[in-house]
């Protein structure tokens, strides 16, 4: 066989390899943080903030640590490695991805999510009508 030939081949199917892999690390399923500590790797989240429990930037780690109460009520430090997400204090829910590393969950992302600046308050939109 000609050596372009083999050379494109093995591009090829190292493309492919690379591909699969990367799209098997992204595809995160939901769950709890008793997912979390059950099948040990990599879970997303969801939960809100406790805002009543300390929460802080440790600049010597990089990382902003808070805890966060998932859908079943489990209250658990999450440790997430970098700076606090933007609107964390404005944030409803927050969704984390990671996996539980000792008593914390380490994530390596934070979401937020915010209340709409759309959204009406809905007496007055009653008001209008």
């Amino acid at each position: 066989m000609n050596i372009k030939v083999v050379a494109g081949l093995i591009v090829i199917v190292a493309g492919i390899v690379l591909s699969a892999v990367n799209f098997i690390d992204s595809n995160v399923e939901y769950g709890d943080f008793a997912d979390a500590q059950r099948i040990g790797k990599r879970i997303q989240v969801k939960g809100e903030w406790v805002r009543d429990q300390e929460s802080f930037f440790d600049a010597g780690k990089a990382q902003f640590i808070f805890y966060m109460k998932d859908d079943a009520g489990v209250v658990r430090k999450v440790v997430l490695e970098g700076a606090k997400p933007n609107n964390f204090e404005l944030a409803t829910s927050v969704v984390a991805k990671g996996k539980i590393d000792g008593e914390a969950f380490h994530a390596s992302e934070v979401l937020t999510k915010c209340p709409s600046k759309y959204e009406g308050d809905s007496a007055s939109v009653q008001k209008t009508l």
